[in-house]
């Protein structure tokens, strides 16, 4: 009786854990596919106009994210916190939700707006965004991060939790 209970139990925990594996608990060491040459254009959540190639000179983190994906929400104070410190080096955060609905990235950003300094934010757009093109294609899993050099190329990419290492690339560039 106890092997088939351990043997359920397993079972189990593999069905549930499966759907969840990939996209919250997954740190996968190796880089994501990145575009020979990076484009993304669009409108900004303030509904400014955003062109990544205007970033050249600045060495850009570009993070794909979603509300629902709690590694993306788990890194967002790391990720302010970067950019504050860095504020006065040429570096940029840019955010891409990949939200199926703007209303889940408004609600976010409410609760943002009230608790998080100005000085802490960073680019956002949203893909659903009926002007919103990019050459980075779908994510499978979230976060997805490109690091693109002051000449406008991506020299690295993630999938899962960015590495501690990617920081100290950041800060090589700049």
């Amino acid at each position: 009786m106890k092997s088939i209970c351990k043997i359920a139990f397993a079972a189990a925990t593999v069905l549930f854990a499966a759907p969840f594996a990939a996209h919250v608990f997954a740190q996968v060491p190796a880089t994501a596919r990145a575009p020979a040459s990076p484009f993304l254009e669009g409108k900004t959540i303030e509904g400014r106009a955003f062109n990544l190639a205007s970033l050249k000179g600045k060495v850009v983190l570009l993070m794909f994210w979603s509300t629902d994906c709690a590694v993306c929400r788990d890194k967002m104070p790391e990720l302010r916190q970067n950019v504050e410190g860095w504020r006065a080096k040429p570096f940029e955060l840019v955010l891409v939700s990949t939200d199926r609905r703007i209303r889940d990235l408004q609600d976010y950003e409410q609760i943002i707006s009230r608790t998080v300094p100005v000085k802490q934010r960073f680019v956002q757009l949203w893909s659903g965004d009926a002007g919103y093109q990019d050459g980075f294609g779908r994510h499978a899993q979230l976060p997805a991060a490109y690091l693109i050099d002051k000449s406008g190329q991506v020299v690295d990419s993630w999938r899962g939790r960015i590495p501690a290492e990617a920081w100290d690339r950041i800060a090589e560039l700049l």
